[in-house]
């Protein structure tokens, strides 16, 4: 077994993690205060791009949680970072929100539908079907596809919505071309997540409720891993999965006490496998 350095950045997702159906998990809270107080570097993560940090941060702040905008890292930031750096000052059509084309807009980037350089895909709570044929015509065109993060659904009061994942895979039918998908679980959110604050992945903590996303891109990108379950995943699911998180809890209650300027991992978290 390899011995892993003590823990000094934290990532965790939102939804699942820290606020499920509506409400803050018990001990969230404070949690984010631990984390705040310390001074460790942490980021909070979410796949949703409709939002804009400081929407979440309202969001939150509602909830009983004490959480700065600058500490969200959301898939639409990602996305624009991503596309910032591959072609500086571009221009895409875009499908999605407030979250996603606020992020664009300060990357230095243009919305417009004539000869795109990107179609950029993102969750909205309206999907156009003349918004997607369009999709369909430019990238037919040329227009490179990108999409923030490939979920199939996403969580409703009322049940299941169709997220950007599924109307990726419609575009995808349609034209023969499969998106890059930037959000989890391309390691590249983790990633880019780590280089904002400053923090390395063999130092670095990622907290999930998700096997198949928050797990997957954390072990990818060379992070300790731990899943909680407040959320999606339960022990069952885990088992269905070649891979397994460092370490498995019953919510992040638990790592209150954990949360220092450095954190050893305790000695009976199991090594990640290799799949």
């Amino acid at each position: 077994m390899t011995e892993r350095k003590p823990i000094a950045a934290w990532l965790t997702d939102m939804d699942g993690v820290l606020v499920h159906e509506g409400e803050p998990v018990p001990g969230a809270p404070e949690f984010i205060g631990r984390l705040r107080a310390s001074g460790v570097p942490f980021l909070v993560l979410t796949n949703n791009s409709i939002y804009t940090p400081r929407d979440l941060h309202a969001r939150l702040t509602r909830l009983g949680f004490d959480l700065p905008e600058s500490a969200i890292w959301t898939s639409a930031l990602a996305t624009a970072q991503f596309l910032a750096d591959q072609r500086p000052n571009g221009t895409a059509y875009v499908i999605g929100e407030a979250g996603l084309t606020t992020a664009l807009h300060a990357a230095g980037y243009i919305m417009t539908d004539f000869e795109p350089d990107y179609v950029v895909l993102g969750e909205t709570r309206n999907y156009s079907f003349e918004a997607i044929t369009t999709a369909i015509r430019l990238i037919n065109k040329g227009a490179r596809f990108i999409c923030t993060n490939p979920d199939a659904t996403g969580p409703s009061n009322e049940g299941a919505l169709p997220a950007a994942g599924s109307v990726a895979a419609l575009i995808t039918k349609a034209t023969g071309i499969e998106p890059y998908f930037v959000g989890k679980p391309n390691p590249m959110m983790m990633r880019s997540a780590l280089n904002k604050i400053g923090a390395h992945s063999e130092n670095a903590a990622m907290i999930g409720d998700r096997m198949d996303t928050d797990v997957l891109c954390g072990l990818e990108a060379g992070l300790h891993t731990i899943l909680v379950l407040t959320g999606i995943a339960t022990k069952a699911d885990m088992e269905r999965y070649p891979y397994r998180p460092s370490r498995v809890i019953s919510s992040v209650a638990d790592l209150i006490d954990e949360v220092g300027p450095l954190t050893p991992v305790p000695a009976d978290a199991p090594e990640t496998p290799a799949a």
